[in-house]
């Protein structure tokens, strides 16, 4: 039987990683709002092409299955999260064209 991994967070820790994410130091993404939102797009596209490509390997018969489920659900993961962002910046928008000059 395996034992679950425990990750102990550290305040310092804590506030480093958020200053780091700040500076726009992770992932070479810069700190702009749209940088991140674009390197986040770019990343559920590449997940997306990663579970075509699984499930194609499957349908020649060189596939895992559960590599396949695995990656399907992943991609249907991040395709949930990319319309529930996207419904929250057309609420965001509705609400600012509302506001009164």
């Amino acid at each position: 039987m395996s034992t679950i991994p425990t990750i102990t967070i550290t305040p310092a820790g804590a506030a480093d990683a958020y200053a780091k994410v700040d500076r726009g130091a992770t992932g070479g993404a810069a700190g702009s709002f749209g940088s991140v939102l674009q390197n986040a797009l770019n990343g559920a596209i590449d997940t997306g092409h990663a579970a075509e490509t699984s499930a194609m390997q499957a349908i020649s018969g060189e596939g895992n299955l559960t590599e396949v489920v695995t990656a399907l659900s992943r991609a249907e993961l991040a395709l949930q999260t990319a319309t529930a962002i996207r419904d929250r910046v057309v609420s965001a928008y509705q609400d600012i064209m509302k506001m009164p000059i």
